[in-house]
């Protein structure tokens, strides 16, 4: 079996942790994902960036892993962040409606003003499927 190709850095700072993944995010690594932000909220660290600028690929096994350890740092009443997502996760995010949860500005800084005019609420991606599956069948 070989070895996942995935590097995990730790910086630490008071309470605060920012962890950088390198390589690719998969079925074989995400357990790597999963156990070095679990050793965040163990050690006390409940506030996590994470940087994912030096990742080639991620996939759904990934995602798994983000939103499990979203879970759990909320639930110790932290905060993880997502950080530069690769174009496969950003598309995974987008899909699954989940970007809004993992994706937020760095942990300490204040989120952007809420605008004047806000924007109706998105559609869910089952009825957009459904309305671009029924424009088909009536061409």
């Amino acid at each position: 079996m070989p070895l996942p190709q995935l590097t995990v850095y730790r910086h630490d700072r008071q309470n605060r942790a920012l962890i950088t993944l390198a390589g690719e995010i998969d079925l074989q690594s995400a357990p790597l994902v999963r156990a070095a932000l679990a050793r965040c909220l163990s050690d006390g660290i409940h506030l996590v960036d994470v940087d994912l600028t030096p990742v080639t690929f991620c996939d759904c096994s990934g995602l798994n892993a983000f939103l499990y350890a979203l879970q759990r740092t909320a639930e110790a009443g932290g905060i993880l962040r997502l950080h530069h997502p690769p174009p496969t996760l950003g598309l995974i995010l987008d899909l699954t409606g989940s970007g809004p949860l993992l994706l937020g500005p760095p942990v300490g800084q204040p989120p952007p003003p809420p605008k004047e005019d806000p924007a109706p609420p998105a559609r869910s991606w089952w009825r957009q499927l459904a309305s671009v599956g029924s424009s088909f069948r009536s061409s």
